[in-house]
């Protein structure tokens, strides 16, 4: 089994933390796995996206050719457009309704949810309500994942159990916002 997907977003909005949640997932159940990240600018703001390669057989390469990854996810809605060349006729795309509006012509809002609800598989949710609702402000990137889940290949468990080996050192507090934002993004519609 394998599974190449692309995050998306602009910097500061938990990309890499994704990254680094699903990687101690496939690491604890023994898999191989490749990653490239590609950071924008060095502030808040800028364009960050990783390939991530997950598999249980060897990996050669870190990058994800175009038409080849099983799904995008994107905390933001924008971002998640910039991918799609990539994304499998299978693929999925799960997408943030909540744009990070960082430059002076962001497009059309209904557009750009237009193209993301084009694609035959797609989530589209307001990750950042969904977080604020449960308490959890600062994981609207672990809403997005919680709706990814059932489309990754890795149990609830497995997720939660990387979620705490990553947030541990910051504390009870912030692990369980983190696992209330993970269960958050796995009920939402």
């Amino acid at each position: 089994m394998k599974k190449d997907i692309i995050l998306a977003g602009v910097g500061g909005q938990g990309i890499l933390t994704i990254a680094a949640i699903l990687g101690q997932a496939a690491i604890k159940r023994g898999w191989h796995l490749k990653q490239a990240e590609v950071h924008g600018m060095s502030q808040r703001g800028g364009d960050v996206q990783s390939h991530l390669r997950l598999s249980d057989q060897p990996i050669w390469s870190d990058l994800i050719p175009f038409g080849g990854a099983d799904m995008i996810l994107s905390v933001e809605p924008m971002e998640a457009l910039r991918y799609l060349p990539y994304l499998g006729k299978e693929g999925w795309i799960i997408a943030n309704r909540t744009p990070f509006e960082n430059i002076a012509v962001y497009p059309d809002l209904e557009k750009i949810y237009g193209e993301i609800t084009r694609q035959p598989n797609h989530v589209l949710i307001d990750a950042d309500t969904i977080a604020k609702d449960v308490k959890a402000n600062r994981a609207m990137n672990i809403v997005v994942l919680g709706a990814a889940i059932k489309h990754i290949g890795f149990s609830v468990e497995e997720i939660s159990d990387a979620i705490r080996d990553i947030f541990n050192r910051k504390g009870e507090k912030v692990v369980e916002d983190n696992l209330r934002a993970l269960q958050a993004g796995i009920e939402a519609k």
